[in-house]
């Protein structure tokens, strides 16, 4: 299938529950940036998106505060998880155009979870919204992601859209 978009194809492999979640699917294939931050899924439907990490080491900046790329990372990757399963329907693959991101408050230690819920989706764009939220419930971040809804055999740099998963 070579003219199936990437998400379309790296869908395929994961299995969603009877109410559409792919969130034990996603988890038990977790590589990248995921996995190399620690985040996971707790619900992944077209219609939302939340995730989780506690915070390590690896998480702060100088000031022993979380980095701000660790919420602009996890505001970008829930709402293209939400995006994906959205555009997967049309045998669509994505691609951001944008994450703006605000941040908030500082946070030092706990977990932090980010919840995306889609703002709009036409037929070529899609806008998420997110919020990265501490253990007792404050929004430490907030952001919008703007999508671009690209058909199958699509090419960006010269290739083919395409995800590579752990196996290649």
């Amino acid at each position: 299938m070579p003219d199936q978009p990437a998400e379309a194809k790296s869908l395929q492999h994961l299995k969603a529950s009877a109410d559409g979640d792919y969130s034990a699917s996603l988890n038990s294939r977790l590589d990248g940036w995921n996995a190399a931050m620690g985040l996971r899924f707790l619900q992944a439907t077209a219609d939302l998106v939340t995730a989780e990490l506690e915070i390590a080491a690896c998480h702060r900046q100088a000031y022993g505060i979380v980095h701000g790329g660790v919420y602009s990372g996890m505001i970008e990757t829930a709402a293209s998880v939400g995006a994906a399963i959205w555009a997967g329907r049309n045998n669509q693959s994505v691609v951001g155009l944008e994450n703006h991101t605000s941040f908030l408050n500082a946070v030092r230690e706990g977990k932090l979870c980010v919840t995306a819920r889609p703002l709009m989706r036409g037929r070529r764009t899609q806008v998420w919204q997110a919020g990265v939220a501490d253990a007792n419930g404050r929004i430490v971040a907030e952001g919008r992601v703007r999508f671009l809804s690209l058909e199958a055999g699509s090419a960006i740099a010269g290739e083919t859209v395409r995800v590579k998963s752990s196996r290649d």
